[in-house]
């Protein structure tokens, strides 16, 4: 008989000039930081996405929403479900906006809780992001 694999996801924290990147483990219930890609060129950005679907096997890809703390969209949402769209297109692969209201917030305390401060801290604030958006999508979908 054959084992069901796991869908493995990943989640895009979308900032101006770094995009962070959280991958989930083979069982589904941890989500992993895995650095960080360079924002600035979406040409670039959508081929490192997509090699990452591919080394990784992913199955979807969440992408982070930033909308304002009222829940309406502004410049920064439209952006994301435009370039939410462009890696559906350049992986053939399902992808979810998600809410990211506050999780760059709750990114800065678990880092701080780490004992990550300062210039590291800022170095790894959109990869963490990431990490907590993922984190929180997978919690949801535990038996």
């Amino acid at each position: 008989m054959k084992k069901k694999r796991i869908p493995r996801v990943c989640a895009l924290d979308l900032g101006a000039s770094r995009v962070g990147v959280a991958v989930s483990d083979e069982l589904g219930l941890l989500a992993h930081p895995r650095g960080v890609f360079d924002g600035k060129d979406q040409r670039k950005l959508l081929q490192a996405v997509k090699a990452l679907a591919d080394d990784e096997a992913l199955d979807r890809i969440l992408v982070g929403l930033p909308l304002h703390m009222s829940g309406r969209e502004g410049e920064g949402a439209k952006r994301a479900r435009m370039l939410a769209q462009a890696i559906a297109n350049a992986t053939g692969l399902e992808v979810e906006l998600l809410d990211e209201r506050l999780t760059t917030v709750e990114a800065k305390r678990s880092l701080r809780d780490s004992g990550v401060h300062g210039k590291k801290a800022k170095a790894h604030i959109d990869e963490a992001s990431a990490v907590v958006m993922l984190q929180a999508w997978l919690d949801t979908r535990r038996p």
